[in-house]
């Protein structure tokens, strides 16, 4: 009778065990994360091992399906077309570029995203109720670019052209464009504007700056939006190449040789996407997420690079500094 009954337990085991096994595999929520360039930078890095802190474990409670476009907006949108088509239990979108094709395709699942400027993008209609199924963070905010020139100006006086890269393509550009250009006029600084689509355009562009007699650079290109990280090393590249004092947004460039930085944390935006992510996982509705805009920013001056272009960082800007690197 025994043998009958461990006979009968090994059918129903070989019988269920696949559906149960199933049962289990579907409790496993899955996120997806479209990239516009790569999957693979250190902000990346940041949001997952956000995620790991918050209990998360690869594959055992949780599973990714990462998709990353290259720079190439016709994959882009097909790649949107796959997560979707997924149905993951939530998208994470690393730019505008990328949450802007999940906008054509994604009506239901929620997706959350670290942009420049999300009601600008048309992502959504109010920071404080998205309303839909879009929610996130916000990485710059209209004042940002006129204080980068303050700071510019502080620390190379002298300074009296300065040349700024924008990305037309980015909503959050036009606002920022003309906060800026009020502080020039304020400061006695004249203002020279190019705008750079791609990558391809940033050896054109600082040639220009040469003949029109640039003395220093703001890169405006954005925080969130900026390709990757092989194009901030072009930008300081080229602007050390042609010994132009620079203030970058992120820290990071800083650390790579940039001289100055001031916003808010790219790094610390991604793990805060891991919040939400957390947050929706565990039932809350995007449309009751507001987006959050950066209240933190930061300055790191790079002391280095400043003895290289032969500057003497005013005492009066590196008593503010949250960083200086020797």
């Amino acid at each position: 009778m025994w043998l009958n009954g461990i006979r009968m337990g090994l059918v129903l085991w070989v019988l269920f065990a696949p559906a149960i096994a199933g049962a289990q595999a579907e409790k496993v929520p899955r996120v997806g994360f479209l990239c516009w360039v790569t999957c693979g930078d250190p902000y990346h890095e940041a949001f997952w091992q956000a995620l790991r802190k918050r209990g998360y474990a690869d594959f055992k409670n949780i599973s990714f399906d990462n998709r990353a476009a290259g720079g190439d907006r016709a994959l882009l949108d097909s790649l949107a077309s796959e997560l979707n088509d997924l149905k993951p239990a939530v998208i994470v979108a690393d730019t505008t570029q990328s949450a802007l094709a999940l906008k054509k395709v994604s009506k239901t699942i929620p997706v959350v995203v670290i942009v420049d400027d999300p009601v600008g993008s048309g992502l959504i209609s109010n920071l404080g109720r998205p309303g839909g199924n879009f929610t996130g963070l916000s990485s710059v905010t209209p004042e940002l670019g006129a204080k980068q020139l303050q700071l510019l100006k502080e620390a190379v006086p002298k300074v009296s052209r300065v040349a700024a890269l924008w990305n037309p393509a980015n909503p959050a550009t036009a606002i920022r464009r003309q906060t800026m250009q009020t502080a020039a006029r304020g400061l006695g600084v004249t203002l020279l504007s190019f705008d750079v689509r791609t990558p391809s355009e940033h050896e054109a562009a600082f040639a220009e700056m040469v003949r029109l007699r640039a003395e220093a650079l703001i890169d405006a290109l954005g925080g969130a939006d900026r390709s990757n990280s092989a194009t901030t090393g072009r930008i300081l590249r080229l602007a050390m190449d042609h010994r132009l004092p620079a203030i970058y947004q992120s820290e990071d460039i800083v650390a790579e040789g940039g001289l100055m930085s001031y916003g808010p944390s790219l790094a610390d935006q991604f793990r805060q996407a891991a919040t939400y992510v957390d947050r929706i996982l565990k039932g809350t509705k995007p449309a009751d997420l507001p987006v959050e805009q950066p209240t933190k920013f930061g300055l790191v001056v790079n002391l280095k690079t400043a003895r290289a272009l032969g500057l003497n960082i005013p005492q009066s800007v590196l008593v503010r500094a949250d960083e200086i690197i020797q």
